[in-house]
Parts: C-alpha cells; structure tokens; sequence
C-alpha cells in the first residue's frame, strides 16, 4: 500500500471520529431526498468524475451512514442507495446511459443561451471576442451547474416515463398473446372432445340406421335419424321426393 492510499486513510478515519450523530442523520435524509434516477447526486459528485473518485467517495460516505455506525432508522436504506449508484456509475453502459443524458442536457441549455444572446447584444459581441471562452467559464460557473442538473432530472425523468409506458405496453401484449393462447387451446381441447364422443357414439349410430332400414320404424326417443330420401327428376331443377303410387 503506499504512503498516499496510507495518509488518505488516516483522514478518513480521524474525519470519521469527528462526525456527530446529527450530521450522519442529516446525510441520510439527504441521500434519501436525492433524485432518485441520478447517482451522481446520491454520491455528490460532479458530472465529470472518474471511476476512481466514485470508489473513493463511495467508501467515504458508506462508512458515514453504515447501519453499524449510524442510528438513523433508515440508515440502512441510505446504504443501500450508495450501493447501487456506485454500481451504477462503475458499470460502463449505465454511466454511458446517463452521461448521454448529461451532454444532451449542455446541448439544449447551450441552445437555449444562444437564443437569449439575440436579445442581448452585448453578451453576443463578448462571446464572439473571447472565442468561446465566455462561454467555457459560463459553464463552469454554479449557476450553469445548478440548471444542468435540473435539466438531467427533466431529461431522466421523460426517459424513464417513456420506458415504463413502453413496458406497460409489452405486458399487455405479452397478456393479450397468452390469452389468446389459452382461449385457442381451450377451443381445441372442446373440438377434441367433441371428436372423441361423436367417434364413441359411432357403433350406436350405425346400429340405429341398420334397425331403420330393416324394419322402417320410427327411431325411439334418443336415437340418430337418418336422412330422408330424395329422388332428383333431370328434367326439373329442383328435388323431387318419391310419390306413393297406388
């Protein structure tokens, strides 16, 4: 270990010592009212930290809400919360994900300044003789900061509408689908039976048309009629039955 990870550690511990209970309380209720989609507020760190300084503030305000140092009922949840930003921000695709959201964020406020130079002619000529370095200051200053992060929020919050409405969507697809699959193998399983009972009463059919033919009678109550007879007459279009001579 060097001698810098071993200074670093020191600090942390004698700032540790120092912490009263009221502020690791107070950084609770401040980790549980961050905006929720961002973890770079969860951890207090710029837009443009590195993964490095994400373990390092991680580990920093972790030990500050430990549920093992901290009395704070919720201390737990507030842990947990640090977990999952550090996660978040150290795992390539998300912290890409949400930095696309930052750099559309400085695109639409750098559109939206550029409109009101139109009105203010004076900040216009100031920014076109400092070559963009008015403008490289504007953003480094706290009051771009505060209105980027405002318009991440409003940026993350949109995505994460779109994305729920959209899997809102797939499920009532998805349970559309499977009711029309469940009502198609109900409508099969009846056709089976209807098959399986209508091939059990075959021998009885055939039974019935036998005794018919043999004896004339009127099936009894129960049994399958046969058809009736019909004769056609080709010299008419239509059917003709057979006419009882005397």
């Amino acid at each position: 270990m060097g001698s810098s990870e071993v200074d670093d550690d020191q600090l942390l511990k004698s700032f540790l010592a120092e912490v009263s209970e009221a502020e690791r309380d107070n950084e609770v209720i401040r980790i549980l009212g961050c905006f929720k989609l961002n973890p770079f507020e969860h951890l207090k760190l710029s837009f443009d930290s590195s993964p490095d300084e994400v373990k390092k503030q991680y580990r920093k305000l972790s030990l500050l809400v430990h549920p093992d140092k901290c009395k704070h009922p919720k201390a737990q949840e507030a842990f947990a919360a640090l977990a999952k930003a550090q996660q978040l921000l150290l795992d390539p695709q998300e912290r890409g994900y949400i930095l696309d959201q930052v750099n559309a964020a400085k695109e639409e406020l750098r559109a939206k300044r550029k409109k009101e130079f139109k009105k203010d002619s004076a900040s216009k000529i100031k920014s076109q003789v400092d070559e963009g370095k008015y403008e490289e200051q504007f953003e480094r200053s706290d009051e771009f900061q505060k209105q980027l992060i405002i318009k991440v929020r409003e940026i993350l919050t949109e995505k994460e509408w779109r994305r729920r409405k959209m899997q809102m969507r797939i499920s009532e697809e998805e349970g559309r689908l499977k009711k029309d699959e469940e009502e198609t193998k109900e409508m099969w399983k009846k056709k089976r039976e209807h098959e399986e009972k209508w091939e059990e009463t075959r021998d009885q059919r055939v039974s019935s048309w036998r005794d018919f033919m043999k004896t004339g009678k009127k099936a009894r109550k129960g049994e399958i009629k046969p058809p009736k007879l019909k004769t056609e007459d080709p010299n008419k279009s239509y059917v003709q039955r057979p006419v009882k001579r005397a």
